[in-house]
């Protein structure tokens, strides 16, 4: 298998050497200095078919460009926080899809370049702990928005997460992964972990204590607002908005625009999920259909205990 893997990036190197501009440039954008590693993301997304992660990585391409996903860290920040605690429900698509891919492209050219720095060695992923305190059943009706951002992450910013850890989970989300679960793919699957309650004790296995966030960081469930605990994570004030909302502006001044931006202005083509995620988002659409007539269930629901994901 080393072998084949080994052809497999050999060709696709050579593919990628075949670059014209301007694809060559928003290329160098992807990879920060680490082609070999990105090529590898692609490929594992399509089983090591050379073919197949080659189309994918010229459509990811074509995307930024057509999009202008290379500026995005220069426009005006737009934040979108947490999964229950977030106002999904009541957000236009545009500010969550903006705020999301500024995300990406700032982890991708800022903090894993850094990490990578400091640690002396390639680092292109990371781990997600995803806080469901407070996750109301009218969020979850905009699954097709969440589609669409899986959607983006999938085809253009693939095998970029470890693993996604889900904390604080209620009962509407536990329901909701019993029945999704059996549809995911075997290696999707591997990468979500749901933990009981905040997760802390399973979390620090992974990280060290001063790394947890803030809703983490007390035994049982339930975001933790002791100030104990430092800054909270969904404030403006968490040191990683704050650098994140100056490097933004920091590179707003160096580009040279014609006019004002419009916060929220910017629109991005939404890559059609695949077949396996149309059915993933109709199966969810129709378990909280039965919600919805269940016995007049309120919008917020008691924490159960979660045995494993």
């Amino acid at each position: 298998m080393a072998a084949a893997s080994e052809e497999a990036i050999k060709q696709f190197s050579a593919l990628m050497e075949l670059l014209e501009e301007p694809l060559k440039t928003t290329f160098q954008h992807v990879h920060q200095g680490y082609a070999r590693g990105t090529l590898v993301r692609f490929l594992k997304a399509r089983e090591w078919n050379v073919p197949k992660a080659h189309k994918m990585l010229m459509d990811c391409l074509n995307w930024r460009i057509q999009n202008g996903i290379d500026s995005v860290l220069a426009g005006q920040p737009v934040y979108a926080f947490g999964v229950g605690l977030s106002t999904l429900d009541k957000a236009s698509v545009h500010y969550y899809v903006q705020s999301h891919i500024q995300m990406n492209e700032y982890r991708d050219r800022v903090v894993l370049p850094k990490a990578s720095k400091k640690f002396g060695k390639q680092i292109n992923t990371c781990l997600k702990v995803m806080d469901m305190t407070g996750l109301k059943l009218s969020a979850l009706n905009q699954i097709k928005m969440l589609s669409t951002i899986t959607a983006i992450d999938d085809l253009n910013y693939p095998e970029k997460t470890e693993t996604y850890f889900i904390v604080n989970a209620p009962y509407v989300f536990s329901a909701c992964w019993k029945v999704v679960k059996p549809l995911l793919q075997e290696r999707t699957k591997k990468k979500i972990k749901v933990l009981y309650g905040s997760g802390r004790d399973e979390l620090l296995k992974v990280m060290d204590y001063e790394t947890l966030p803030n809703f983490c960081k007390r035994e049982g469930s339930g975001s933790s607002n002791d100030s104990s605990d430092g800054v909270d994570c969904y404030s403006y004030d968490h040191p990683f908005h704050q650098e994140l909302y100056n490097y933004i502006k920091q590179q707003a001044l160096n580009e040279d625009f014609i006019g004002p931006i419009k916060q929220g202005s910017m629109h991005v083509d939404v890559p059609t999920p695949d077949l396996e995620e149309a059915k993933i988002v109709e199966t969810i659409e129709s378990e909280l259909h039965k919600f919805r007539g269940a016995n007049g269930l309120s919008h917020s629901f008691n924490r159960i205990k979660i045995e494993g994901p």
